[in-house]
């Protein structure tokens, strides 16, 4: 993939579901603990996107209380007014960031990224000349990360099955080495496990080490 632009361009959205119903296939932990493992890895995917160079503004779509330590980590954050769904609310804040900004270059991450870094992100805004474009997950079904340059249409379509969708509507699937880390998103103890061997942040780490063992699916 060859290297663009160094510039801040880009905003970065992160959608974050209620956490006390977040993670549910997580299975093999109780509640509480599928919790803070929804805290953890939002914050760890936030960290992330706000020390990614080029990304000059992350924004947090949330109406869980979490918003109050990603805003710390240094996240605006704004409520999911239409409370009507993952592509409704990163619709809501594309319109929110070009309202103020017409037209500005948006990328969406889904916020259970736990291995995820900078360098991750920065490999995918700077990795291709196309103008819409996406990462698909590490199943090769779903979507991780979906970009639109600027004054190009957003059309968000995360879900199941998400990369037969983005594909055809057009959109460039980003493919290479470097990139595993952001494809790794996390909802079952398998994808933890393959997480944690990839290295998982700092949050992450903390919640794994009150926990006896790390249990496979």
């Amino acid at each position: 993939m060859s290297s663009l632009t160094t510039s801040p361009a880009w905003t970065l959205l992160i959608p974050v579901k209620q956490t006390t119903i977040a993670k549910s296939r997580l299975t093999g932990f109780d509640a509480a603990t599928r919790r803070r493992f929804a805290v953890a890895f939002a914050q760890d995917t936030v960290a992330a996107a706000v020390a990614c160079p080029q990304v000059r503004r992350v924004v947090v779509v949330t109406d869980d209380p979490v918003a109050n330590v990603l805003r710390e980590l240094g996240a605006d954050v704004i409520p999911d007014a239409p409370n009507a769904g993952l592509n409704a609310a990163l619709r809501y804040a594309a319109d929110h960031v070009r309202h103020s900004d017409d037209g500005a270059p948006i990328a969406a991450v889904s916020s259970d990224l736990p291995a995820v870094r900078p360098a991750d992100l920065t490999r995918a805004l700077t990795g291709t000349t196309a103008r819409r474009w996406f990462v698909p997950d590490a199943e090769g079904v779903g979507t991780t990360m979906l970009a639109a340059a600027r004054d190009e249409e957003w059309s968000p379509h995360f879900g199941p099955r998400s990369r037969a969708a983005h594909r055809a509507l057009g959109m460039v699937e980003l493919e290479g080495p470097g990139l595993d880390r952001l494809r790794r998103d996390v909802d079952t103890a398998a994808d933890l496990s393959d997480a944690y061997r990839r290295g998982v942040g700092a949050w992450t780490t903390e919640v794994l080490a009150g926990l006896d063992e790390l249990r496979p699916a």
